[in-house]
């Protein structure tokens, strides 16, 4: 099985956190402080369910680093395709970030922090020189360099740029979705649960959503909706966020909410996000 193989390299401080946390969202399996001469080892032994690995290497192991050149050009010669993501930034922003978190650089012995990157630099110029996409986060805060690594990984143009928002339909009984970013109550509405020809349908049944959509008061409720995320959305995807859940609630979670939630998702389609809808409790009993 061939497999895209990502190496995320660099300075210590620099973003590689960053562009782990950027590969894991858009389904990389990802492992931290990989030493290389284990990389074919953790090719062979990773789960075949993943064609998408990042391994993160630092300084950390640094006596473990080997012959990369020969490294890659085995992992190659197997079918992989391997790119070498390497993070750098200048001393002032590295002495900076060390300073604001209060961490310890990985190399710093007694002769400072300064001397430390320095020889940082040093012991990962191989690797900078072979990288496939250099990225200097300079300047750069955690949503401007999460924006520059999509598009160094996946092009100007790609959907992985694009926030992914999933709709949920829910049960108040059943509990909150812990994933949740937005939350929307709907048990205001007449409830298809009291009139017994529409009791044991669900909100994917044209008869209960046009029960539900049709009363006045959730045109206005879906009207208002409409116009809150379509403020919303986009700002959150300029923040950076790689997922959005909007979470639309009833009582039992079957029918106004699944109503609700097929309208919304089918309105978010024709604006360009991608998009998915969960009803949690449809097959659960209640009101």
């Amino acid at each position: 099985m061939n497999r895209h193989l990502v190496v995320i390299t660099g300075l210590s401080g620099s973003g590689k956190s960053t562009g782990a946390r950027v590969l894991e969202d858009h389904g990389f399996f990802v492992i931290d402080n990989l030493p290389l001469v284990m990389l074919p080892d953790f090719l062979e032994r990773t789960d075949r369910g993943y064609d998408r690995v990042a391994a993160v290497v630092d300084a950390r192991s640094a006596e473990f680093l080997g012959n990369f050149s020969e490294m890659f050009e085995q992992v190659r010669k197997e079918g992989h395709r391997v790119d070498i993501l390497f993070f750098e930034a200048s001393d002032q922003d590295l002495v900076r970030r060390y300073s604001e978190t209060r961490r310890r650089h990985p190399l710093v012995q007694t002769e400072g922090i300064i001397a430390a990157i320095q020889r940082e630099r040093e012991l990962m110029g191989g690797l900078r020189r072979v990288a496939t996409v250099v990225l200097d986060s300079s300047g750069t805060n955690v949503h401007q360099l999460r924006r520059r690594v999509l598009v160094a990984m996946f092009g100007p143009d790609s959907d992985t740029e694009k926030m992914k928002i999933q709709v949920v339909s829910f049960g108040f009984r059943y509990g909150l979705p812990l994933e949740a970013d937005l939350v929307f109550d709907v048990r205001f509405l007449n409830n298809p649960h009291f009139v017994e020809a529409l009791r044991p349908l669900s909100g994917l049944d044209s008869q209960v959503s046009e029960f539900v959509l049709g009363q006045p008061d959730c045109q206005v409720f879906v009207e208002k909706l409409r116009d809150i995320l379509k403020f919303l959305i986009p700002r959150f995807n300029q923040e950076g966020k790689a997922n959005l859940t909007v979470a639309l609630g009833c009582t039992g979670g079957r029918h106004r909410s699944v109503a609700l939630a097929q309208n919304l998702q089918a309105h978010i389609l024709g604006s360009g996000y991608l998009v998915d809808v969960l009803h949690r409790d449809i097959g659960c009993s209640g009101t």
